[in-house]
């Protein structure tokens, strides 16, 4: 009897330790999953305006906007973000998506 118990307290340490090793996997995998999306967004737009004027003259306001967490909007930054979003209109992405994609170019 007493053998019988250990065994099926051990099979549910077994099953409950299992259960939280899966939980933590798919949290970590969606985790993951959201950074490689915004990284991709941010890679896309860096690349297509590498050599453009007007975005990399906005490089200072999206360095205040991307400090101060959005609440500094430079002129030349909105310039930017409205000559972004004409040229790529199929583009979801983010005002922080793009001062980040900015300030790596």
């Amino acid at each position: 009897m007493f053998r019988t118990r250990l065994l099926g307290a051990a099979l549910v340490l077994t099953l409950a330790s299992t259960a939280n090793a899966t939980s933590f996997v798919v949290t970590t995998d969606t985790i993951v999953r959201g950074v490689a999306a915004s990284t991709d967004a941010t890679s896309d737009v860096s690349s297509s305006f590498r050599d453009d004027k007007i975005v990399r003259a906005a490089r200072d306001d999206a360095a205040s906007f991307v400090a101060s967490q959005g609440d500094i909007r430079g002129v030349k930054l909105e310039s930017a973000f409205s000559h972004i979003r004409q040229q790529a209109p199929n583009l979801q992405a983010s005002d922080a998506q793009l001062a980040q994609a900015i300030l790596a170019l």
